[in-house]
């Protein structure tokens, strides 16, 4: 159906189509008072938003200016509190205080476990992030290089898949250990009298073993005596032991067992955000189309899949018999929440009195709406609430603008106050340094605070960029900053009553393709006190999920709390300098070459592909999950070297050069794929955001980005 759309209409046509023709359909709002009262709420917003992107650019005016007056010195950290203070960058603490935020899902106050991100302009991949709740634990072992080797090409590996059985029944002896036998011993699992028990030998009375007390029987599939599943749970994480002697693998096992599917990502955010490139209307209402189906769940997508054609769609609950013989459900989904973007850009997709409107603003009202799909169904969110995470705010009246904004949002769609949940992204300097009165302005909606190293990075070279040349990026992460950033946000979430209520996470594992790494170090997330991390696939995520039945992490919350806060504030506020470093021409060579490297292979395929997030070969061919917020530590990396005199333009100009035809050959096979020539509009977008790095608002890449992409698609 076609729409008008006459002056004063703010949504463009194809998202009012959008809104009267698929989204309005079976909820109580009548358009037109909808839309008056949607135009109402971004006048009264816009001028205020406004006003806090102006107070950044006035704080990092007179950074800058205080900066270049050390000439070179390094300040004390008491002569700089003292400044950024005065300036009011630093604001003054809260009194001690609880977070009181309600009707949180368990996924989010109680369970720990690994959290997806997915672009939510891509339907196939939300779908099967959605459906990673649970994953099989034989295919994440089998399938990556999880046990230290890389997956073998060709029909079944018996030895292989030999070593994959032994080390899941090793896994199943740590976490849910029968009582005296061992799960590789066990010729059979069966039901009595409601208790789980396994079999040795024959099945003889003897050698009955019941579940030990480290885990919990809590359901089954079939019949008792022979069931096809046992479920069990363990640190608040469920595990299904399936069961089929007719299965190939199963028909080999002693007991039967086929396979064992673990409770993987808990929670998923679909998101507008850094990992989508949506640079207009047409954009923004593929994402917001997505979202409308994962909320009504009839989201599905048919693809192709060498010779066949696939169809995906969202799985079904889990269905179980309790032990007392009473049926069991469980979510066969991830609990989804919608990360909006910032409150930075604007969109053409609504227009309020001749202006594109803040996209933020926007997302808001749209997603929230969308949402209300799910309210009376229950399929997403089981204690009736929207989980919207909010990323990029600086400081704490930015957070209360936020909360504000979702009040009147919950006004315009009658919804009960405080049914809209924020997720607080502390990603930027002036939000970890006020983190606690940042929390304090939201404490009656709050339901996570997480870290992210690549923006927190980003934003704090941007905001010291006159201070001196960074650090090379490889050594960030042992700056004396980022890991009070880590404990400030964990010792933060805990004191402010996080721990049972709300999420504290974690970044993002970013080599998807190296699992073996990952489980060997992110561990350290759930051992920090994170009961919720990032991970790239629903691969990754069920691998990581073995780690929370490692770590109890409410205990190791309840000991964190208990030894009081470890971030100082001196660590916080010292900027990652090089002071007296001694590079050779090489080093700085090969620092230069791999930014530019991850700058092009991310840009291009932003520009000439709309694709926002994707695995892209570094400079040595290893695939990293790439998105904005790496574009931003890499652009921002050279731009401050280039403002320092580390490296000249011309030096840039000749490491794109060469690293332009690096690009070419990694995405030689890729039909879509337009070479890094001179004309191409690509590498006009990499220059400039290197180039123009320096005066880019905190240093995002986003303005550059989405100009480039709408002149690109302008020219079509």
């Amino acid at each position: 159906m076609t729409h008008p759309n006459p002056a004063g209409r703010i949504l463009s046509p194809p998202l009012h189509a959008l809104l009267v023709d698929e989204i309005l359909p079976g909820l109580k709002l009548d358009p037109a008072p909808f839309l008056a009262g949607f135009a109402d709420l971004l006048r009264r917003f816009t001028p205020r938003n406004t006003a806090l992107l102006a107070e950044r650019a006035r704080l990092q005016s007179e950074i800058d200016a205080w900066w270049s007056a050390q000439n070179g010195v390094a300040p004390s950290t008491a002569d700089h509190e003292t400044f950024v203070r005065e300036i009011g960058y630093l604001e003054p603490a809260p009194a001690p205080f609880q977070i009181d935020t309600a009707n949180v899902d368990p996924e989010i106050a109680t369970t720990a476990g690994p959290q997806l991100v997915v672009p939510l302009s891509n339907a196939r991949y939300a779908l099967n992030a959605a459906n990673a709740r649970w994953g099989s634990l034989y295919d994440a072992l089998y399938g990556t290089d999880a046990l230290g080797s890389p997956p073998p090409a060709g029909p079944h590996n018996t030895a292989r898949g030999s070593v994959v059985i032994a080390r899941a029944k090793a896994f199943l002896d740590e976490a849910a250990p029968l009582a005296s036998l061992s799960h590789t011993d066990a010729t059979g699992y069966r039901v009595e009298h409601g208790r789980l028990v396994a079999t040795r030998g024959e099945g003889t009375r003897a050698g009955v073993c019941a579940l030990g007390p480290a885990a919990q029987f809590v359901g089954y599939k079939g019949d008792p005596a022979a069931p096809s599943a046992v479920l069990l749970k363990h640190h608040g994480l469920h595990l299904e032991l399936v069961l089929d002697r007719t299965h190939p693998i199963g028909a080999t096992d002693p007991a039967g067992l086929a396979d064992v599917i673990v409770e993987a990502a808990l929670t998923t955010i679909m998101d507008l955000e850094d990992s989508v490139a949506a640079v207009d209307a047409e954009d923004k209402c593929q994402v917001y189309r997505n979202w409308l189906g994962l909320m009504r769940g009839d989201l599905t997508d048919t693809f192709q899949k060498g010779d066949h054609t696939l169809t995906r769609t969202l799985a079904h609950d889990r269905e179980y018999t309790a032990p007392d013989g009473t049926p069991l459900s469980l979510p066969g989904r991830s609990l989804m929440f919608v990360r909006n973007v910032g409150h930075l850009m604007t969109t053409p997709a609504v227009r309020i009195d001749g202006q594109d409107a803040y996209e933020g603003q926007v997302d808001a009202v749209m997603t929230a709406l969308i949402a209300t799909h799910d309210l009376a169904a229950h399929r997403n969110s089981r204690t009736g609430s929207i989980y919207i995470v909010k990323p990029k705010m600086h400081g704490p009246h930015e957070a209360a603008f936020a909360n504000d904004l979702f009040d009147a949002v919950e006004d315009l769609l009658n919804l009960p106050r405080h049914t809209l949940k924020i997720g607080l992204m502390d990603e930027e300097r002036r939000t970890s340094l006020n983190l606690a009165a940042c929390v304090h302005a939201l404490r009656h909606r709050i339901v996570f605070i997480n870290t992210g190293f690549l923006d927190r990075t980003g934003d704090e070279m941007h905001t010291a960029m006159r201070a001196g040349p960074m650090i090379r990026k490889e050594a960030m992460r042992a700056a004396p900053w980022f890991r009070a950033y880590e404990d400030n946000n964990v010792d933060v979430g805990l004191a402010a009553g996080f721990a049972g209520r709300a999420q504290i996470g974690k970044g993002m594992w970013a080599a998807p393709d190296r699992m073996a790494d990952m489980i060997a170090t992110k561990v350290g997330h759930p051992k920090a006190g994170a009961n919720a991390a990032w991970v790239p696939s629903p691969t990754a995520a069920t691998l990581h999920a073995l780690h929370y039945h490692m770590v109890d992490v409410a205990a190791v919350q309840t000991g964190l709390a208990a030894a009081g806060p470890r971030a100082q504030l001196s660590d916080l506020l010292t900027a990652p300098l090089a002071t007296g470093h001694n590079w050779t021409p090489e080093d700085i060579a090969q620092e230069l070459e791999n930014n530019c490297q991850g700058i092009l292979g991310y840009v291009v395929r932003w520009i000439d592909q709309g694709v926002g997030c994707s695995k892209v070969p570094d400079i040595h061919d290893v695939g990293l999950m790439e998105d904005r917020a790496t574009l931003r530590i890499s652009s921002q990396h050279i731009a401050n070297w280039l403002l320092h005199g580390v490296i000249t333009r011309a030096e840039v100009d000749a490491a794109l050069n060469r690293t332009a035809a690096i690009v070419d050959r990694q995405n030689a096979g890729d039909p879509a794929y337009r070479p890094l020539g001179p004309d191409s509009p690509a590498r006009a977008a990499a220059r400039a955001l290197i180039f123009e790095g320096v005066t880019q608002p905190s240093g995002y890449t986003e303005p550059l980005l989405h100009a480039a992409r709408r002149a690109l698609k302008d020219s079509c």
